[in-house]
Parts: structure tokens; C-alpha cells; sequence
């Protein structure tokens, strides 16, 4: 039984306003089963399944109180042509005839229509709710039958991808709206895509990309003729690759036995059903087609919702599982609340999505940047995938000592023609700020030594000229200090004959100059390197013995609209004027003539070079434009000896380090004995996925056509964090200092309160102060962990100014309703 009310719900699109801004990816509904429907090419039957399921889940006796929502995103050749108005119609024909005594309402709606679809198109709508409820939706909709990227740009009219998927999750809102009260299991939804998996979409973005934000699990319609399993095989392969879980293949029967090949290749672990033929007269109205493949749509529709609970089941349970059996970094179990654990489905560019006790995958901006090696895009992530899944089949894995392989070689190249190129300076004299941002016992802001004058010759063309590859940054600066030791060694008559070198006699004890409150790693050499920390002590680190000296530098911070540099206690510097200590901006702070200023009396890189000691840069986190710029020495306009790269190296999706050196310390391993050389490797060294994966990232990132951040000039990153909104939460009554510089906001919190003193746990690093905040930073889409009372924002070095902007604004907000400071 139908209901029909008068006329057809639709409107056109110069009648919705499109978004310019960036828009945050709407969250996908887990409260019933939603399927994405992909055809392996167009023609194959995508429209004839998703009746087909729609028939299954409505008209059996059983389903006596059923819903199913049919959506069409994007539709070309209409009226003409409508695949939501055939279901409709089809499920209508269907009832009537096989079933009349379901009772079942129906609705169909056009949402928006091309301005060259004319109005006068007799076209029909059907609203009604009973129990068993029919929904159709077509989303969008064009006239030409073709393409719709094509049919979009003849018709005048573009729609952004962010705009197809805010509908289409206004779409899933009322799916939720409608489906209140009724069991999960009788409510399902369909979305069938246009065309084939990778057939663009009205932007020209391929469709398994467009709609990847949400991960929606799929079902594949393949292709039963001839040529129709490589086609299959290729779709199915083209949407694992971007992450969709494919629950079952189903194509026509064509006589040609394609599911036995399909089976195979699939390992049986995704099940293939096959339809009878199609009748091809087209006055055949199909009724009796879909009798015969009743019982596999069935099957098809038990397969669906039995995946759906199993993935609500394994999100549900994966908090107590990891909570049993997981051991994390840098975590304190017994303090772990309950709900404290963030289950993470995906994620999509700089986006994680969270499963949430709601019940739906919600997203979430992963301002860690995934604890600092993120920098990928949802466009570079997918790149990057191909990148790994071609070098992967091409070369697995080999292993590195005496050989080579193309990857690898172009890395290096890469490498040393970037970040170890360094610049062409005329006897410039300059600032040297040594980058502490990475420090995770205080404040993670930008720690500096103003170190005036270091002449270089303009004849310098790249300081780099060896690349010596591992797996993390942690052995990357072990490797540097080897280096450093052989060098200095080296330079200054310690090294024995290497012949006889078989004891483990230690003529002399080597020490390291380095920072107070820094932090290289965690493996036992790289932990020698550091200051006496939380990290260090005999309860983590019962050998430590902190082989060095440790100089307490200055820092750079804003607080108050002003940027000041902080003199730690020990310094003479009672006569300074207050213009040597404060300034109106930050690049006053960072401008190459302030070695003439009071505060340029210590000269430390030219110190140690006078006295022949290696200078080692690690730039395992400031590396890769995360500071603005492709390597810190562009910024401070000096270049090391040695100098330590990671994390954003690869973009994040695999771990790879590289030391780079002069050929100097290079030079100092060369003799006629083994064991003269670099004694130092790993089975995965220069592993090949790791070196592609950093080829494609560097040319990514510094190129304008990829990354629009980039200059003009191709060496400076726009600046991203919007500076009024920063000098507004500067002079926030929480805020204690505050620092931006490339893809890093960092914020230190004024913790002066009871809250503060009883939550401080021996140091501030322990302090729980700032997880209220943080908490609600979480359920503001923002994903954030803290160190101790300083909290910071990292994005990538493509993300847009726009939403960065975006995240301050939530911040200030929150930090207006954070009341820690008031206690």
C-alpha cells in the first residue's frame, strides 16, 4: 500500500550556499548498518543490487517493520535517468505484485538539480510513513549523461567534494532521526555511487577518494563477462588500498565461471554470489529476475548486517582488550580512566576518525600530528599508499650493505641536494638558536643560544656530503655520536691502531655539550646525551651516568603581545636594556643583525670548531619544514658537522632516519681495516618502502603544485597560525607564554593554583593539570595530549591557514571556560 502526496521535494543549487571555508568532516552514524554500493565499471548492475538488497530487507514476511534509505549522492542523465526513482518504482511494482501484504510507505526526493534541468519535467514524489518505510534520495543532479566532473563543468556548475559529504551526512542524520526506536538490525541504508570506483566525482576527485572520510564498508558489484575479473579484481584492489572494508562481491552470471578466479584471488575471505542473467529485452519489466534472486539478496542482506555487528562488537570491546593486554609509551595505566582510551577506525588525512560511546565515527583534528611525524593531506595519503604498495610488490624488502636500489639512491640524492645542502653566504654574521622543541620535560618552546658571529665562505655549496640511513631518530643521533667521537677522536691523536684495536680500553673518557632539558631518544646512548631529567633517574634508567655538560639556554616565548627572551638564572645580565629582552614580533627576535646586539657575547659553534669538536644538529622533529622552513639551519643560518633527520621525513606513514655528515667525519672512518669503518646497522637500514615513501613526501612538500603553502620562492612556509588570535590567547589569564613557528603553536599554562599544587607530581611533566582542558579540547574535535602543563598544537606543512585558524578559535574558547588557573 502506497501513500502519495502532491509533487516532488527538490531544490536547485544556486539556492544553497556553498561553503569557502574549510568545513569539518561529518560524522558517520553506527546506530544501523550503512553500505557504500561500487560498480568495478558502469553497466554493471550497481542500481539492480541496491533494489535487489532494498527488496530483502523490505518485503520479506518477517520484516514486518523495516526501513531502507536509498541514496544517490550524484546523478547525470536527469530525469531521464534516475536510479533513486527506479528503485523506487521497482520496490513499488515488487510489493504489489510478490508481497501485497507488506504495507509499505514510500518517499523519493531530488535534493538539488543543474539550473539546465527544467522545472516543468514531470517528475513524481511519494511521502509516507508506515511499517515498513521506502526512502530514496537522489543528492545531486545533472542533466548530461555523462561524467559528473563533465556534466558540472558544462552545465556551470561545480560542487565542492566537503559539500557532496556534508550533505550526504545531513543525509545520515535523518537516517538516525527516522530509525529512532526501531531495532539496528531493521534499519538499513545504501549509498550507491556513480559510474565505476575510480569515475570522478564533480570536482574530478576519484570517487574511492571522495567519499574516503567516512571509511563506509562496501559492497562491490563486479563484472561477470568477459574481462570481467581482471575489472573486478582491480576495483576491489583499488578500494582496499585507500582502507574500505569490502564485505562481499556479487555480479551477473554470464556463463563464464568469473567467481571461481574471484574466490581464489580473494583467499575466500570475502564471499562472492553470483546473479542470474539479466534478460536484456527492455520491455521485460525484471519482476521475475528479482523472484529468482530473492533468496541471494537475502544472503547478501544477512552478510551485511552480520559484518555491521561484528564491527560495532570489536569497536565496542577493543578499550578492555587493549586495556588487558597493552603495555603504552609514556602512560601511567593506573591513572588511565574509564572511557579513557581513544579507539581510532581510521584515518584521513590530518583527521583521525573516533569511534565515540554515541555510537558514531566522529572525527577528530590529530593535532599531535600523530606524536610529530604527520604531515600528509587526505591527497598525499593516498599517494603515499600507492608509493609504498608499488615498492612494496617491486622490492619487499633487501638488505643494504654493498648494494643499492633506486629508492634509496634518490633519497640520498634528495637529501643531500635539500636539507644538507645548506646556503651560499658572504662572511654573514648571524644568530644560532639550538632548537629545543622537542624537549618533553617542560616547556616544548623554542629554547634558543644566541651564538653572533660565524663567518663562511661563499664557495660553500652544501655542508652534507654522506647519508647513512636507520630505522628512528633515536638511533639516528646514536649514530651522529659515533660519528662525532670518531672525528673528534681522529682530529685529535686518540685513535689507536685499528689493527690491534680488540680491547675495550678507554684511553680517554668523551664527553657531549649539550642542552638542559632536551631530549634525543630513548634508547641508552641517546639518554647519555641528556640532561638529568624525569627520563634519566634510577627508576627509568638505572645505568644512566649523563656523559656531558649541560648549558641552560635562554628561551623565546610571547606573552602579553610581547616577544621576550628569558635569561636563565647563573647568566650576568643585570645591565641589559629592555629592547636586548623584548620585541614587537617574532622575526625581530629571529633577524640575522642581532649579533650586534648586548646579548651576542658567546660564540658557541666557533668555540667548538676552534677547539676541533663536531657539531651535531637534531632535526629528527625539526626537520622537513615543521619550523617553517625545509631544515633549522635556513632558519638560524648555520650549518653542523652531523645532523640527524626522521618523523615527517617519510610523512609519517613509516619509520626511516637518516644521518647526514660532512665528508670530513665521513673521511675519518676510511682505512685499510674493517674495523676502522662504521660498525653500526640494521636489518632494515635503507629498507626501500621507507626511502619511496620519502621521496614522494620531500617533493610533496616543497613543491607549490602539491603543497600551497609553499612561497613564491619555494623556502619559507606561509605563515599559518593567524597572529592576532595568537597574541589574544597570549594575553589569556591561563596562559603563561606562548610560542608559534611553522606548523607549531605551543602553550604554556599558568598553573599557580591549588589545582595546579596538588596535581604537580615531583615535576611538571607528571602534573595532570591541563587533562580537563584537553578533554574538552577532545570532544571540540580536537585530539591533544599534554606535557605536563604545556599543551601545543601540530599540524602538517599542508595544512591550510584556514584550519588552523579554526584551531585557535576553539582553544580560545576553551580556555575561556577553563577555570584551572582560578583555583
Amino acid at each position: 500500500m502506497f501513500r502519495f502526496p502532491p509533487g516532488l521535494l527538490y531544490r536547485r543549487f544556486h539556492r544553497r550556499k556553498l561553503s569557502t571555508t574549510p568545513s569539518r568532516p561529518p560524522s558517520l552514524p553506527l546506530s544501523h548498518p550503512i553500505y557504500l554500493i561500487w560498480g568495478s565499471n558502469t553497466g554493471v548492475g550497481k542500481t539492480l543490487v541496491s533494489a535487489g538488497i532494498a527488496a530483502a530487507s523490505l518485503l520479506s514476511s518477517a520484516n514486518t517493520s523495516s526501513q531502507f534509505h536509498y541514496l544517490k549522492p550524484l546523478q547525470t542523465g536527469f530525469p531521464a535517468d534516475s536510479d533513486s526513482r527506479f528503485v523506487l518504482n521497482k520496490l513499488r511494482q515488487l510489493s504489489l505484485l510478490c508481497n501485497p501484504s507488506v504495507h509499505l510507505s514510500a518517499s523519493h526526493r531530488v535534493l538539488n538539480v543543474s539550473p539546465a534541468v527544467l522545472e516543468t519535467n514531470p517528475l513524481v514524489g511519494e511521502e509516507g510513513r508506515g511499517p515498513s518505510e521506502l526512502h530514496c534520495k537522489t543528492l545531486y543532479a545533472w542533466e548530461e549523461a555523462v561524467s559528473p566532473h563533465l556534466a558540472a563543468e558544462r552545465e556551470g556548475l561545480a560542487v565542492k567534494d566537503s559539500v557532496v559529504l556534508e550533505t550526504l551526512g545531513e543525509c545520515f542524520e535523518e537516517v538516525v532521526e527516522r530509525g529512532a526506536g526501531r531495532e539496528r538490525s531493521d534499519v538499513l541504508c545504501v549509498v550507491e555511487t556513480a559510474g565505476g570506483v575510480a569515475s570522478p566525482g564533480p570536482s574530478g576527485t576519484l570517487q574511492c577518494d571522495l567519499y574516503r572520510p567516512f571509511r563506509i564498508p562496501a559492497v562491490l558489484v563486479g563484472d561477470g563477462r568477459l574481462g570481467g575479473i581482471s575489472g573486478t579484481i582491480s576495483a576491489y584492489e583499488s578500494l582496499t588500498l585507500r582502507g574500505y572494508d569490502v564485505v562481499a562481491v556479487a555480479f551477473e552470471d554470464h556463463g563464464l565461471l568469473n567467481e571461481g578466479p574471484l574466490m581464489s584471488y580473494m583467499r575466500n575471505k570475502v564471499p562472492v554470489l553470483v546473479l542470474p542473467p539479466i534478460p536484456r529485452d527492455l520491455s521485460n519489466d525484471l519482476i521475475e529476475w528479482f523472484e529468482n534472486s530473492h533468496h541471494i539478496f537475502s544472503n547478501l542482506k544477512e552478510i551485511m548486517i552480520s559484518a555491521y555487528f561484528e564491527r560495532i562488537k570489536k569497536l565496542q570491546d577493543m578499550p578492555k582488550e587493549a586495556m588487558d593486554i597493552i603495555w603504552w609509551p609514556f602512560t601511567q595505566h593506573q591513572l588511565v580512566p574509564d572511557g579513557g582510551v581513544t579507539v581510532i577506525d581510521s584515518r584521513c588525512g590530518e583527521n583521525f576518525s573516533i569511534f565515540k560511546k554515541t555510537e558514531v565515527i566522529a572525527p577528530q583534528f590529530d593535532a599531535c600530528a600523530s606524536w610529530w611525524t604527520q604531515g600528509p593531506d587526505a591527497i598525499m595519503q593516498a599517494e603515499l599508499a600507492r608509493e609504498m604498495g608499488y615498492t612494496a610488490a617491486r622490492f619487499g624488502h633487501v638488505m643494504f650493505p654493498e648494494n643499492v636500489h633506486e629508492p634509496v639512491l634518490n633519497c640520498a640524492e634528495l637529501l643531500l641536494q635539500g636539507v644538507g645542502k645548506g646556503q651560499s653566504w658572504p662572511h654573514l654574521k648571524i644568530w644560532f638558536y639550538v632548537m629545543n622543541t622537542t624537549s618533553r620535560e617542560g616547556v616544548l618552546l623554542l629554547d634558543c643560544l644566541y651564538l653572533s658571529t660565524l663567518e663562511m665562505s661563499s664557495s660553500v655549496l652544501g655542508w652534507a656530503s654522506r647519508a647513512y640511513f636507520s630505522d628512528n631518530g633515536s638511533t639516528a643521533i646514536e649514530i651522529a655520536l659515533k660519528m662525532a667521537f670518531r672525528k673528534f677522536s681522529v682530529d685529535h691523536g686518540l685513535i689507536v691502531d685499528c689493527h690491534e684495536d680488540t680491547t675495550n680500553e678507554r684511553p680517554t673518557e668523551l664527553m657531549v655539550l649539550a642542552l638542559q632539558r632536551s631530549y634525543h631518544g630513548d634508547t641508552l646512548g641517546a639518554m647519555e646525551a641528556q640532561a638529568p631529567s624525569s627520563y634519566t633517574g634510577f627508576l627509568q634508567q638505572p645505568w644512566y651516568t649523563g656523559r656531558g655538560l649541560f648549558l641552560d639556554p635562554p628561551s623565546v616565548f610571547m606573552h602579553n603581545n610581547t616577544w621576550n627572551i628569558s635569561i636563565p638564572e647563573g647568566y650576568n645580565w643585570e645591565s641589559l636594556k629592555g629592547e636586548s629582552i623584548a620585541f614587537s614580533s617574532r622575526d625581530e627576535v629571529f633577524h640575522k643583525g642581532r649579533d650586534k646586539s648586548e646579548l651576542a657575547t658567546r660564540v658557541l659553534v666557533n668555540e667548538c670548531r676552534s677547539r676541533k669538536i663536531p657539531v651535531i644538529f637534531d632535526e629528527v622533529f625539526t626537520g622537513f619544514w615543521r619550523l617553517g622552513v625545509e631544515t633549522a639551519a635556513e632558519l638560524i643560518h648555520c650549518v653542523p658537522d652531523i645532523a640527524c633527520f626522521g618523523k615527517l621525513l617519510t610523512g609519517g606513514i613509516i619509520p626511516l632516519a637518516v644521518t647526514l655528515a660532512r665528508n670530513a667525519v665521513f673521511d675519518s672512518f676510511i682505512g685499510d681495516s674493517k674495523l676502522k669503518a662504521l660498525l653500526h646497522g640494521h636489518s632494515y637500514s635503507a629498507h626501500a618502502m621507507g626511502c619511496a615513501a620519502a621521496v614522494k613526501s620531500i617533493q610533496w612538500f616543497k613543491d607549490p603544485c602539491s603543497n600551497p603553502n609553499i612561497t613564491s620562492e619555494g623556502r619559507l612556509l606561509r605563515e599559518l597560525w593567524d597572529d592576532k588570535m595568537v597574541r589574544r590567547i597570549s594575553s589569556h589569564p591561563a596562559i603563561q607564554r606562548v610560542v608559534t613557528l611553522g606548523t607549531l603553536c605551543a602553550l604554556e599554562l599558568k598553573a599557580e593554583g591549588t589545582s595546579f599544587l596538588l596535581n604537580k607530581v615531583l615535576h611538571r611533566y607528571g602534573s595532570l593539570y591541563a587533562r580537563p582542558l584537553l578533554e574538552k579540547l577532545r570532544e571540540d574535535g580536537i585530539y591533544m595530549r599534554p606535557l605536563g602543563n604545556v599543551i601545543y598544537l601540530l599540524c602538517g606543512p599542508c595544512t591550510s591557514p584556514e584550519v588552523c585558524n579554526q584551531l585557535l578559535a576553539k582553544l580560545h574558547r576553551q580556555l575561556d571556560e577553563f577555570d584551572g588557573y582560578k583555583n
